[in-house]
């Protein structure tokens, strides 16, 4: 003897349309999720389109002036110096500002670090705009190679010595609200300084104006 269930209709009715609830819940979540996608993309598009549009420049760094007020070894491997430098800073941009989250400044001589770092505050350069920083480099009895005793001597006779001032920062580019991630940023600025007999008072001195190399 076989048995046969019998479904009525109002338990048909319910079985559908549960199942048709759970179709169209999982084709909502389904567009819901191609939405979400579709404008985060297209947010990004937008953002890489003004990026490209505006394609900001490196900012760039000219020395306006350059003081040495102390350049000296106590011996052979220790060196004392005070030198001052001042450097303008340029945004080339027409709609891009720039912030500079850091900067320090330090001088070079003969591929020798020969000054600890000096660091300038943060700030903000909007577009088209220039600043004038302003950096004291020092050293005291800063340990350094045995040749540059020589080479100081030798610089020193010849009346002219060439100066190397590192600049290393990060910043991060403003376009409207929109703020960029940081980037590394690296300048050389080049300079030749009279140099001989000095003192204090009357310091080795050019101003010249050396334009300097930059990096990102």
């Amino acid at each position: 003897m076989s048995i046969i269930l019998a479904s009525s209709p109002d338990d048909c009715e319910h079985n559908t349309s549960k199942r048709s609830f759970e179709v169209a819940g999982k084709g909502c979540r389904k567009k819901l999720l191609l939405i979400l996608s579709s404008g985060f993309g297209l947010v990004l598009f937008l953002i890489l389109l003004i990026w490209m549009i505006l394609h900001p420049s490196k900012p760039k760094f000219t020395l306006k002036e350059v003081d040495i007020y102390q350049f000296n070894l106590s011996d052979p491997h220790l060196l004392n110096c005070l030198i001052q430098l001042t450097l303008q800073t340029e945004n080339p941009n027409s709609k891009v500002g720039i912030y500079y989250d850091e900067i320090r400044v330090s001088a070079l001589y003969k591929g020798q670090q020969i000054t600890s770092d000096s660091s300038i505050p943060p700030f903000y350069q909007g577009s088209r705009d220039n600043n004038l920083l302003t950096a004291s480099l020092v050293a005291n009895q800063l340990p350094v190679d045995s040749s540059l005793g020589y080479e100081v001597g030798r610089d020193q006779n010849e009346g002219k010595i060439t100066l190397s001032m590192r600049i290393n920062g990060r910043i991060r580019w403003k376009v409207g609200t929109w703020v960029s991630r940081r980037y590394q940023l690296n300048a050389n600025c080049y300079v030749e300084i009279d140099f001989g007999a000095h003192n204090p008072i009357t310091p080795s001195t050019t101003n010249q104006g050396s334009r300097c190399s930059t990096s990102l």
